[in-house]
């Protein structure tokens, strides 16, 4: 298959094999190489509700009335609430966003800030990211006069709440297949129905949703969803938006993170994101959608360098919490090899932390695990984050049907609750319970590191890293190409940064490439490198350029080393 596609389309042969790799077809490899909106967007009717949801938006419109926008504390939170806000502003709507406080307020919408918005004119609330499970809170909008259109991508409950539409592909009978999308992406779809709503009625005034693309990359690479179809369009044209630097917020928010190349998909992730996420974790949870909007450079620069030290100050705290954490998680696994999940609890930890707390013990201990700190309610608040074929959200959302939970859900692969505060052993047992038997068959299965092909040091080129972006963008279901390297020397290995290691691999021939190991140091893999210093290994990583001072050299993001037989 690699050789048909390489000689069909004149392409690389290592390009090939990576189209391959991933079931793209020889027919199908132009398609999946130039992802284009205009061939992958749906019409948004196939979403369940989108006829009433646009129907009620373009009436807000059409008589310009106030509308209150409540998004979640997140990247996709406020990505959504920024995208819907600035389109509405756009055709003369009144906009208030509320974005809740993680600690005082905690996930989704609740009945006080209902209220609140009610009392300040809304007549039309949009819950944005969340919503889909919030009974109590859409019933007091009702009560109140306001109408509810929810545009959510949770898991759904088996009952939903009332309101004028609930725009969810991951309701139960939502048959689009559009589940993989993040919120923004249904927020996107839900203007594209406006729009046509819009114009159907003779509005001409619209404005231009494909320069809002950078939005809806943002959102879709930083809350990890699958990086298929649609989303992979959303993505590749998002990024080239990105790059005109036309939104004040993200131009200001890439300066303050030292990104002074053009940005790429990854650079959503691990720069931009963390930085939007830091105002909902430790700080003002509104700075992040207020950034997206802020349109004065000067402003933008000044709420980008708030979000730059809130992410510092993050990551401070993350690192003493994760420390405990894993002293504790280990305690645990030491005395229980085969416990299903890992539920850790501390008074000292911050709760906004508790999610990344809990992604650091997972990579350590490759099995579901949850964390959880104080509220000042009495109550706790956890995140948990799983691993493939383990389905997270669901278990919570059992454990808030049978009591065992005050309130919780989320996706597969990420989910949160809140507990009594002597409901930790009832909410781990019931977790034990409903994931027990899926984590102990995957636990019996062999790990096993999905290849690309082999390559040598002097291989390893800008050129080809530039040929293997083609296949792009990558993250979440579309990992990026990963290459063995056979028999190359480890040298000069040495600790940089926060538990980082970085050497250099020489092969046989005198060749040479530099290499790093993320977050290595006290994990097996920094542990493997540390048997293999100075030796002949076999090493795996996916390729990128260093940029730094000025020159393009090509280096190894190791993720695997092993010793030969």
């Amino acid at each position: 298959m690699a050789t048909a596609i390489a000689q069909t389309h004149g392409l690389p042969d290592l390009l090939a094999r990576v189209l391959a790799g991933r079931g793209v077809s020889v027919q199908g490899a132009p398609a999946f190489l130039r992802p284009r909106l205009r061939d992958l967007l749906p019409d948004p009717d196939v979403l369940t509700d989108m006829p009433a949801a646009a129907a009620r938006l373009a009436d807000a419109a059409d008589r310009r009335q106030p509308v209150a926008i409540f998004g979640d504390y997140d990247v996709d939170g406020a990505c959504s609430a920024a995208l819907l806000a600035e389109y509405l502003r756009a055709l003369g709507c009144p906009v208030a966003i509320h974005i809740p406080d993680r600690i005082t307020e905690g996930y989704g919408p609740n009945v006080e800030a209902v209220r609140r918005l009610a009392a300040e004119g809304a007549r039309l609330l949009v819950t944005v990211d969340c919503g889909t499970a919030g009974h109590e809170p859409l019933a007091e909008a009702a009560r109140l006069g306001l109408d509810v259109v929810v545009l959510d991508h949770h898991g759904a409950p088996d009952t939903l709440p009332v309101a004028a539409a609930i725009v969810n592909p991951n309701r139960h009978d939502d048959l689009s297949g559009l589940g993989h999308l993040c919120a923004a992406g249904v927020v996107f779809l839900t203007l594209v129905g406006l729009s046509r709503e819009l114009r159907r009625r003779g509005r001409t005034d619209l404005p231009d949703l494909l320069a809002a693309l950078d939005l809806v990359a943002l959102a879709t690479v930083a809350d990890v969803v699958p990086l298929h179809g649609l989303n992979r369009a959303f993505v590749r044209q998002g990024v080239a938006v990105m790059r005109n630097r036309g939104r004040p917020g993200l131009a200001a928010l890439m300066d303050a993170a030292r990104l002074s190349g053009a940005p790429e998909s990854w650079h959503l992730g691990f720069l931009l994101g963390p930085r939007i996420n830091a105002g909902g974790r430790i700080g003002d949870s509104s700075l992040g959608a207020r950034l997206l909007l802020e349109g004065d450079s000067l402003a933008a620069a000044g709420i980008a360098e708030q979000l730059d030290r809130l992410n510092a100050e993050r990551q401070e705290i993350e690192r003493r919490a994760v420390e405990a954490a894993d002293a504790e998680a280990g305690a645990l696994v030491a005395a229980d090899p085969d416990m299903p999940v890992v539920v850790l609890a501390s008074p000292d930890w911050h709760p906004g932390v508790v999610g990344l707390v809990a992604a650091r013990v997972r990579e350590r201990y490759g099995r579901p695990v949850f964390a959880f700190a104080p509220k000042p309610d009495g109550t706790v608040t956890g995140s948990g984050r799983s691993i493939p074929g383990v389905d997270l959200g669901r278990a919570v959302r059992a454990a808030v049907g049978c009591g065992h939970a005050v309130k919780g859900g989320g996706h597969a692969m990420a989910a949160g609750a809140t507990l009594s505060a002597d409901g930790l052993d009832r909410f781990r047992r019931c977790l034990e319970r409903e994931l027990g038997a899926t984590v102990a068959a995957l636990g019996s299965a062999p790990e096993t590191l999905a290849v690309d092909g082999a390559l040598a040091a002097g291989g390893a080129t800008p050129e080809l890293v530039a040929a293997l972006a083609e296949a792009g963008p990558f993250g979440s279901g579309q990992p990026e190409p990963c290459f063995a390297f056979g028999h190359h020397r480890v040298c000069d290995l040495r600790e940089i940064g926060a538990g980082h290691l970085r050497f250099v691999l020489k092969a046989g021939d005198g060749s040479a490439l530099k290499a790093v190991a993320f977050r290595a140091v006290g994990q097996p893999l920094g542990a493997a490198l540390e048997r293999a210093r100075d030796r002949a290994a076999h090493v795996a990583g996916s390729l990128t350029v260093d940029r730094w001072g000025g020159g393009e050299r090509a280096e190894l993001r190791v993720c695997d080393v092993a010793l030969p037989d």
